[in-house]
């Protein structure tokens, strides 16, 4: 792996804070806040206050969590936070092809309410305002990196702690890049097919794709939503109904993108699941995955690949971009009888050696605080690629939709990618997606 000095990392952290990306959107995150280059990658031991011997406490607090990509580790974490203070840590995970939304809303409506929860910012985040706590006030708070905070700000109240910074592009196998013979990497749509076919040529499937409704719907549709001009004002004219998705020609341009994934994609596509897509790029069976640096875990229970990433082109402009920014929020739930407890563990998840040690180096989380130190060690090829093209980024746009738009805009990508319905159509399904949604 191309090491990257903590300077690089530092001055990136330190440029896109300042609030840079090339929408100017308000949505696009920093790259990660980085140690010195010296920084061990063994995992540190724990506080010296801590204790194996800590008294169980009469506590319990239920983690309600969306991301299954931390799941193994973040209960590593519960079990170490309980040896330490005797409080007892209880995370339930639901992510991947399940809808988390309507699952925790059922959770909530059973009685049922977690300590903590994951909720998006913006939009997504409104149906919690009765229940988020004001986190303003905690100690880490004033360490959030801005724009990672944005999205959960609301009326000067920080009503989440941002859970890390993510950003997606192409992230590609380049020891499969080099076999196929391609010497340049593609910066437009057009050298993009030309990469694909010359990996085709040479026995390699370009593509793992799969059918989540999340990955082919919200990411994918916010490469459209980021590239407009002014990303805001489309997005509040398409929800006022003066802006449309059909005709637009950002979105005419996207659409060519994703014509270019689904026709080099492995054969059995509409079948893939998220675990599947991933195991079949890992396993050096696909040689590009449009996904996000969330996967470096999972592709090193694999193997030890040689990765990099890919901006997305969706013409041959040459400005192709990834999207970077807050992947969630840990919300506090202030209706839960032990919501003090909660904000201990999120304090002690981002101020204790152990907290630290674990989002870095066993979730690989570019972290949201500049407190954290990372290095490329730490956080793994993807995170580090996606640090270097931060200060690029567009943004993440699909939280300014309210909840139900976005699976809408998945179940008519999954009809386009079966090719039951033309483009035509598929546009008229996102635009008819928002006005059911945001006419209630």
């Amino acid at each position: 792996m191309k090491r990257i000095s903590a300077g690089i990392l530092i001055a990136s952290l330190l440029t896109v804070a300042a609030g840079c990306g090339n929408n100017n959107d308000g949505n696009a995150a920093p790259a990660s806040s980085a140690a010195s280059s010296g920084s061990s990658s063994s995992a540190p031991a724990s506080t010296a206050a801590a204790s194996s011997d800590a008294p169980k406490k009469d506590v319990t607090i239920k983690v309600f969590q969306f991301k299954v990509e931390i799941a193994d580790a973040l209960n590593k974490m519960a079990e170490a936070y309980e040896k330490e203070t005797g409080v007892k840590v209880d995370v339930e995970t639901h992510g991947g092809g399940e809808d988390y939304n309507a699952l925790l809303k059922a959770e909530i409506a059973s009685g049922s309410e977690p300590e903590i929860f994951n909720s998006e910012g913006y939009a997504a985040l409104e149906p919690y305002y009765d229940r988020a706590t004001d986190l303003s006030g905690e100690g880490w708070a004033k360490d959030v990196i801005n724009s990672a905070a944005a999205p959960a700000r609301v009326d000067g109240k920080l009503l989440g702690m941002p859970m890390n910074i993510e950003g997606y592009g192409i992230i590609y196998n380049k020891d499969l890049f080099a076999k196929a013979g391609i010497a340049e990497l593609p910066k437009t749509l057009t050298e993009l097919e030309a990469a694909a076919k010359k990996l085709q040529e040479a026995g390699i499937t370009p593509f793992s794709t799969t059918n989540e409704w999340w990955s082919i719907g919200q990411h994918t549709i916010n490469v459209g939503l980021s590239e407009q001009p002014d990303p805001v004002k489309f997005i509040e004219d398409n929800k006022a109904g003066t802006a449309s998705f059909k005709g637009n020609e950002v979105f005419g341009k996207w659409i060519n993108y994703v014509d270019l994934v689904f026709k080099y994609a492995q054969k059995d596509k509409l079948t893939t699941d998220y675990a599947t897509q991933v195991a079949t790029f890992a396993s050096g069976k696909a040689a590009m995955i449009q996904q996000g640096n969330w996967i470096q875990g999972d592709v090193d229970k694999v193997a030890k690949l040689n990765l990099g990433v890919l901006p997305i082109p969706i013409d041959d402009g040459g400005k192709a971009h990834i999207y970077t920014g807050p992947a969630n929020f840990w919300i506090v739930n202030s209706k839960s009888k032990n919501a003090e407890e909660a904000k201990k563990f999120l304090d002690w998840m981002v101020t204790s050696e152990t907290g630290k040690s674990y989002i870095t180096k066993e979730f690989k989380f570019i972290p949201a605080l500049a407190t954290i130190p990372a290095t490329p060690e730490d956080i793994g090829q993807i995170g580090a690629a996606v640090s270097e093209l931060a200060k690029d980024a567009g943004g993440w746009n699909w939280g300014r939709y309210p909840d139900g738009v976005i699976q809408g805009w998945g179940a008519a990508m999954q009809e386009y990618q079966g090719g039951s319905i033309d483009k035509d159509k598929l546009f008229e399904k996102f635009d008819q997606a928002v006005k059911d949604i945001v006419s209630k």
